[in-house]
């Protein structure tokens, strides 16, 4: 456990990570995962897999399954997550081998872990099961509250995960986690979007394919390049964080 500060143990601001892009990548083992999963699945060549990047895993799932001709039933896409999850199960070793955590990501997730004014957890498109198998597979986990995160199985709109977040997040700690003390931090304009739509602060990550310009153009208030400067971050949290009660 972190020490304590002197705020004491009671955390006041809740940092809700990206997973992909933002503090891992998988380097093709999440496509090449898919094409198995859905091969054994339902006996036919995954033709075409729906845009990831930014989306749930409901959306993704549910497209996909329409773009290869299957009907995207609730049976159909419970049938997919199932074999999604045992696949990256299956997978974790040969994830953590050709996959990454990106640069500063552990280090960063670490150093604000000591600082028990922060609660982080993860608000993510993954299925709960393949994000915590993610985090794991990269050492991330430890730093992680995964039982406080909002997650591609919870709801299609990402801004509802942001207030399932907090309201998990206040359930655990005990602490209400107002939308000026929530901060999201991603790599993509949905992840914008996403803090926008639900009022929260927001931080983006060029980290992934969008660059620093693209995610202040879609409206995030401060742009990062990348995870190699954790002390900047976290002052960067606290001074977002103190501008308002």
């Amino acid at each position: 456990m972190p020490p304590s500060s002197d705020d004491g143990p009671s955390p006041r601001i809740l940092v809700l990570w990206d997973i992909d892009h933002t503090l891992i990548e998988t380097r093709g083992v999440g496509r090449a995962i898919y094409e198995r999963t859905f091969k054994s699945t339902f006996g036919k060549k995954l033709e075409q897999l729906a845009k990831v990047s930014g989306r749930t895993e409901l959306e993704i799932m549910t497209e996909t399954l329409r773009i290869n001709v299957l009907e995207p039933t609730d049976e159909t896409v419970a049938e997919l997550a199932r074999a999604l999850i045992s696949g990256y199960e299956a997978a974790k070793q040969e994830l953590g081998a050709r996959g990454r955590a990106l640069p500063g990501a552990k280090k960063t997730l670490a150093l604000l872990a000591e600082d028990n004014r922060l609660h982080q957890s993860v608000l993510t498109g993954n299925l709960k099961d393949i994000a915590r198998i993610k985090v794991e597979a990269f050492g991330l986990a430890q730093y992680l509250n995964l039982t406080t995160g909002a997650y591609g199985e919870d709801n299609y709109n990402r801004a509802e995960l942001v207030h399932r977040a907090q309201e998990r997040a206040r359930a655990v700690t005990g602490a209400a986690f107002a939308n000026s003390r929530t901060v999201l931090i991603g790599d993509t304009p949905n992840d914008i979007a996403a803090g926008i739509a639900a009022g929260v602060r927001m931080i983006g990550v060029a980290s992934g394919k969008s660059s620093v310009a693209e995610l202040k153009e879609a409206g995030s208030e401060h742009v990062i390049p990348d995870l190699g400067q954790p002390e900047k971050l976290h002052d960067l949290l606290i001074q977002l964080t103190a501008q308002t009660n």
